[in-house]
């Protein structure tokens, strides 16, 4: 499973797969529970490929962060995300040094280890660029 396909609800807690496209929205499941529920195009509703974090020479893909999480732990959890602000910025500066403190917020951090420790419980560590993505690269 891809990137393209774990979307993040705003107002919803957690990572949801995209099950299926409705004419008024789409049906997600749960990563956590596999609970699908129907979310309406009011809802505001990220992909995760789509989600770049803010650095001092511009902007990181989600998944270039998650791919440097994945190479520090081995594979493994990362921090435990309710750790307090001083040790997630910490962690944070150890695998993006050069991340925009004025932009990132303390909030962001938690939610990008708690995803990649939802992603990462759940198997599903390829971060890799999609095919797509790679063959627009090469053009």
């Amino acid at each position: 499973m891809s990137l393209d396909k774990i979307l993040a609800i705003s107002g919803k807690p957690g990572l949801y797969h995209l099950k299926a496209q409705t004419r008024t929205g789409l049906i997600a499941e749960s990563l956590a529970d596999g609970k699908k529920m129907p979310v309406s195009m009011r809802n505001n509703v990220s992909v995760l490929s789509e989600i770049a974090i803010y650095t001092l020479d511009g902007e990181i893909a989600l998944r270039e962060i998650f791919s440097r999480i994945k190479e520090k732990e081995n594979g493994g959890p990362a921090l435990d995300h309710k750790s307090d602000k001083d040790e997630l910025e910490a962690y944070f500066f150890e695998i993006v040094p050069n991340f925009d403190e004025d932009r990132v917020y303390a909030s962001d951090i938690k939610k990008v280890i708690q995803w990649y420790n939802l992603l990462q419980a759940k198997d599903i560590m390829d971060f890799g660029a999609d095919d797509k993505e790679a063959s627009d690269e090469e053009e």
